[in-house]
């Protein structure tokens, strides 16, 4: 049996990680560049540097690969922030045999915004940034298109 790959899309502050545990909860193995990021000490406003983002990517795709070869269900609590990385992770999964779900997170920029600045950058999944950064990322975003079939999951203030 393979399980599901399942990608988390969003821009900070949308409430990827929020539906990420739900599904950790349901059974998935859930994988984080911010946890990763915090085990191994950074502590930072983001976004990492270069190579420690490089050195978890290596990592986090050799875990994916492992879960998979396991049978479980694997969300990836990233940002998916362009189609050229949900097409490659989604052409890694086909490689491993896996499917994947494509789990679109959106919120206003207001919204983002405020959870955001409300992170006091004490646990990982509490990560930091600039609200300058943060406006830059969701300028840059590349939201799914139709033909990816998403599950859009749209927030508010409230989470």
């Amino acid at each position: 049996m393979v399980g599901t790959v399942i990608l988390m899309c969003g821009p900070a502050g949308a409430g990827k990680t929020t539906h990420a545990r739900a599904l950790e909860a349901a059974g998935a193995t859930r994988l984080s560049y911010d946890e990763e990021f915090w085990r191994r000490g950074f502590r930072g406003t983001h976004p990492a540097p270069k190579e420690l983002a490089e050195e978890v990517k290596v990592d986090l795709d050799a875990r994916l690969e492992e879960l998979v070869a396991q049978g479980g269900d694997v969300v990836l609590d990233y940002s998916f922030s362009t189609r050229a990385m949900r097409d490659e992770y989604r052409a890694l999964a086909a490689g491993l045999g896996a499917p994947t779900r494509l789990v679109f997170v959106t919120a206003p920029l207001e919204v983002l915004l405020g959870r955001v600045a409300r992170r006091a950058g004490a646990h990982p999944d509490d990560a930091r940034l600039d609200p300058e950064v943060l406006r830059s990322w969701v300028d840059g975003f590349e939201a799914p298109t139709p033909d990816e079939d998403p599950e859009v999951v749209s927030t508010d203030g409230s989470a």
